[in-house]
């Protein structure tokens, strides 16, 4: 075959590819859509209008990328550090309007006005089961993240992804993820066994809360509090706490995840991790690893950001029960031997059908809590931008 027909094939392949990501998006498109409009139509208000249009594009330029290039971890990861970021502008910034201040106080938790958040989930079961309430001080039914609609958003996702919600629809998890890429060159190596202290994490908080009857995580240990809401300080407790969250946030959102190239955060310390985990069991997706294709290099045990794979893992051909479904692994491996995988079904064997089924649900819940987020910290940014001010 001449060089000219060589590259009259590899033309026409390659308009085939295109093509057939733009159907694969379509849905997409029109899912996102419905759900970033409200089913209100797009705002004629100038600056909301340019955010929406931005954030769309944006939304669906990654989606177009993830399926075109078959690329889901570079392009999911472009995604969920945005979300991150945004949401951090978008949250505090609607806490500001709301009610005035990023700072929570008693008054606050009286009148409800604190947003639920999903770490909090596994703290309030056994005090739900037992007393028939919720320790938290958040609106069950009303007003932004209610108690009632994450709830049933996380039971959705659990669902759907399992443990995939850390690497998909968690408000946070692009915080480390982002900064376990700025270093190319690994600096600090942290023995996976470290792994378990999310679980002694969970067990002990779960247990406190119950004794307790307050959030004890939320109270005590959380990293985010840097990038959330915090209690206003009036005393010397207090204060004591906000170095807990800031020194925590410093340690094991920014600096470690620099030094390791791995989301340390989520895989060594999130209680919530370690209780997603769970979910992976009823999931009914996985990731499997074809032994007959395996090159046995371990590039996936490397470079897991979660821990996730082990070299059990490359006999046993699956992640563990703590793998996020981030993608990471099926995109570095040299000899294609890792895909997404639906439980029951043959490994290796229409991979490309698995991936697909995988990723609209898993990018139709990333839509479902970050896309909202998205357009309104594009607003608030622009906001700044063209008047100085977020409001």
């Amino acid at each position: 075959m001449s060089n000219l027909e060589i590259n009259k094939s590899t033309k026409v392949s390659k308009n085939k590819g295109i093509f057939k990501a733009i159907l694969a998006c379509i849905p997409i498109l029109l899912i996102s859509f419905v759900m970033m409009t409200g089913g209100k139509g797009i705002s004629k208000e100038p600056l909301m209008k340019s955010s929406f249009l931005i954030g769309y594009t944006f939304i669906n330029l990654i989606f177009f990328f993830i399926v075109y290039t078959k690329k889901t971890y570079r392009y999911r990861k472009i995604f969920f550090v945005t979300y991150a970021l945004l949401f951090a502008v978008s949250f505090m910034t609607n806490l500001v309007e709301v009610r005035g201040s990023i700072f929570y106080n008693q008054s606050t938790f009286i009148n409800g006005e604190t947003p639920f958040c999903h770490m909090v989930i596994p703290m309030i079961i056994i005090p739900a089961a037992l007393t028939k309430t919720i320790i938290f001080p958040g609106s069950l039914f009303d007003g932004f993240a209610s108690i009632s609609s994450m709830i049933i958003i996380w039971l959705g996702a659990s669902i759907a992804l399992g443990r995939g919600w850390c690497s998909w629809a968690c408000f946070y998890g692009g915080f480390d993820e982002g900064c376990s890429s700025l270093c190319k060159k690994t600096r600090l190596n942290i023995n996976k066994k470290w792994t378990y202290l999310s679980f002694a994490i969970l067990i002990s908080i779960v247990l406190l809360s119950a004794a307790t009857l307050s959030p004890v995580y939320c109270d005590w240990l959380c990293p985010f509090k840097a990038v959330t809401e915090s209690e206003q300080i009036t005393s010397v407790t207090v204060f004591f706490k906000a170095v807990v969250f800031y020194s925590l946030f410093l340690i094991l959102v920014i600096i470690l995840p620099i030094l390791t190239g791995k989301r340390t955060q989520c895989g060594l310390f999130c209680p919530f991790g370690a209780f997603q985990s769970f979910t992976n069991k009823i999931n009914i997706f996985d990731i499997r690893i074809d032994k007959n294709k395996c090159l046995n290099c371990k590039k996936c045990v490397r470079e897991c950001p979660t821990y996730s794979i082990d070299e059990n893992s490359l006999s046993n051909s699956q992640a563990l029960m703590t793998c996020t479904k981030c993608g990471k692994c099926i995109d570095i491996c040299p000899a294609s031997a890792i895909s997404y995988h639906i439980k029951g079904t043959k490994i290796g064997i229409r991979t490309n059908l698995s991936r697909y089924l995988f990723l609209y649900p898993a990018y139709i819940f990333a839509l479902t809590i970050g896309g909202g987020t998205i357009i309104n910290g594009l607003f608030r940014l622009l906001k700044l931008i063209t008047t100085g001010s977020f409001f």
